[in-house]
């Protein structure tokens, strides 16, 4: 049977940290055997918010290819490319647009939170107000069947779907509603200061970092809020760092600390220690492994063209047929004659198209 097809893409506006790895990395890994995997990195929707400075995107573009390729995921398995070299997606945000109530956009539950949170950015351009119209682009784009997400993040999804669903209502069924895959490994995973890790928050251990940054990273680890004296109990369940450890300690270990904490005949700072220790050794390999790509000239460059070569041919067959709906170019090569609501038609002939079926 043919393998669906999923998608999953990250903005290039840092380095990788824990909270990728164990969040979603780990997923991708597996999912790039148990689905036809596409992995993009999602320059255009970087400038929506590093509009003013896109200086780093490039230099974050080429990190991600090297954190995600010594991590596991392999080019030859799934396929992995830079979103602006499939410019199709753009043009498929600009239809959704036309049909997309500027009031879905506003009840979008990230930007009302992030207009909030994030005060050293300038969010108040339109581009950032339209990147949920973009992230459907992304999925719809490559047909995608599935989308991995965690539960927050559900009702982005469903806008998504709402969007591809008006679409189709509008011209014809053709592109298809993404269902999610809900992601329960790692689905929350503590910054240094308790809240979420997030390059916004300033709290995150990247997986890159040198072993003095993990350290002392690991050093300043928020623990128990209510444990001020060594000699006090302290609860691990609402322990950052505790939560932390046991991501990569196995549950025995963990359950010596857990008893050890509860019973003050261990502090916080020998587990912090322990940590440490743990975590430099966790990431060894993986590090090891991206040093050994990093090496190699024009590594990340080569994945990145590859990855575009092989969904252009989706990309761009997708656009066709979604002019061929909307009446924009009724006699194109690859729907030429179907009429503007045979939308079956039209993804029949887009399967058959000769580029197509290379592409898979």
């Amino acid at each position: 049977m043919t393998k669906k097809r999923t998608l999953t893409g990250y903005r290039p506006t840092g380095k990788l940290h824990l909270g990728h790895w164990f969040g979603n990395l780990q997923n991708m890994l597996q999912m790039q055997h148990d689905y036809d995997a596409y992995y993009f990195i999602a320059d255009f929707h970087a400038l929506t918010s590093d509009w003013a400075d896109p200086s780093g995107i490039s230099q974050y573009t080429e990190e991600m290819v090297l954190d995600w390729c010594a991590a596991g995921l392999d080019p030859d398995v799934c396929t992995i490319y830079r979103q602006s070299d499939v410019p199709e997606v753009a043009e498929l945000m600009l239809y959704f647009s036309m049909v997309l109530p500027m009031s879905w956009l506003e009840r979008t539950p990230s930007y009302k939170e992030q207009r909030a949170q994030i005060t050293t950015k300038d969010l108040g351009n339109v581009g950032f107000f339209l990147y949920p119209a973009l992230q459907a682009a992304d999925i719809a784009i490559v047909l995608a069947d599935a989308v991995p997400v965690g539960e927050d993040q559900l009702p982005h999804l469903e806008l998504t779907r709402e969007i591809v669903r008006r679409f189709n209502n509008t011209y014809g069924e053709f592109l298809r509603e993404p269902q999610a895959i809900i992601a329960t490994q790692g689905a929350r995973v503590p910054g240094t200061d308790g809240r979420k890790m997030s390059k916004s928050y300033g709290n995150s251990i990247f997986i890159s970092d040198s072993e003095p940054d993990i350290r002392a990273k690991v050093m300043s680890f928020m623990t128990d809020p209510a444990r001020k004296l060594k000699t006090d109990p302290g609860d691990p369940d609402i322990c950052p760092l505790h939560s932390v450890h046991k991501l990569i300690a196995p549950d025995e270990e963990i359950a010596q600390w857990d008893a050890c904490c509860r019973s003050a005949e261990c502090g916080c700072v020998m587990h912090k220690r322990k940590l440490a220790d743990d975590l430099v050794s966790y990431l060894g390999a993986f590090q090891t492994r991206r040093a050994e790509l990093a090496a190699i000239p024009g590594y990340a460059a080569e994945v990145l063209a590859a990855g575009a070569a092989k969904a252009r041919p989706i990309t761009s067959g997708v656009v066709a047929a979604c002019r061929e709906l909307m009446g924009l170019d009724p006699r194109t090569e690859l729907t030429a004659g179907i009429e503007r609501r045979d939308a079956a038609a039209a993804a029949a002939a887009l399967e058959s198209h000769p580029s197509f079926l290379d592409a898979e």
